[in-house]
């Protein structure tokens, strides 16, 4: 029972330090490429010693979150710079059912987000949706991540991009449409007919055999 009690050691310090920085560069509005604060005023601000600070920084940069120039100081990654899901897809994505798995729940997600669009956006929230597509040239990841965006659920908004990221590195679920289904689409979240949009998503927008 000792040896077991020994095993078990509470979270370590580093990473809820990391949970305070992402909320700290929430809060500032802190943009790829702006730097961060230094060690020293880091650890000021978030009450926590320096070796503590330096672990997690050591951490975030290791991830390619964060990087640290010589006599400069230390800056937020571009994230579509951060290659890792990519390299990830180049390994796994040859195999033909993996990709029709991923074509598959991309598009239950994309279901579930418009659904929930429907459930609990606001009519202003929808309205500025449309807007942006009446007036945008987007593309279709572009019209899903914005629908992602409007989603008030955050997590699904996560789920949706870290799936499509891996899409990406594939063919699977791709198609080209005119931006008319896109809006009739929206037409439809916003009289909260959720029936009819999926209708108009599966057969119009994916293009699905028998809206299926």
């Amino acid at each position: 029972m000792d040896s077991l009690k020994k095993t078990t050691s509470p979270p370590k310090v580093y990473l809820e330090i990391v949970g305070k920085l992402r909320e700290m560069i929430e809060e500032d509005g802190l943009q790829p490429g702006d730097k961060i604060p230094s060690e020293r005023e880091l650890s000021e601000r978030l009450t926590v010693g320096r070796s503590s600070v330096r672990e997690a920084l050591r951490a975030l940069e290791l991830l390619g979150l964060i990087e640290t120039r010589r006599g400069e100081g230390t800056f937020i990654r571009d994230f579509q710079e951060h290659r890792l899901v990519e390299l990830l897809g180049t390994f796994f994505l040859q195999d033909e059912k993996v990709i029709s798995d991923l074509a598959e729940t991309k598009i239950m997600i994309e279901l579930d987000c418009l659904r929930l669009l429907a459930l609990s956006s606001t009519d202003q929230a929808l309205k500025d949706f449309k807007q942006w597509a009446e007036t945008a040239q987007f593309t279709d990841e572009m019209f899903f991540d914005h629908a992602a965006r409007t989603n008030p659920n955050k997590l699904m908004e996560r789920i949706w991009r870290v799936v499509n990221s891996y899409a990406g590195c594939s063919d699977a679920g791709q198609t080209v449409n005119g931006k008319e289904s896109y809006l009739e689409l929206i037409d439809f979240l916003l009289c909260r007919d959720i029936d009819k949009a999926i209708i108009v998503y599966k057969q119009k927008v994916r293009k699905l055999s028998n809206g299926e």
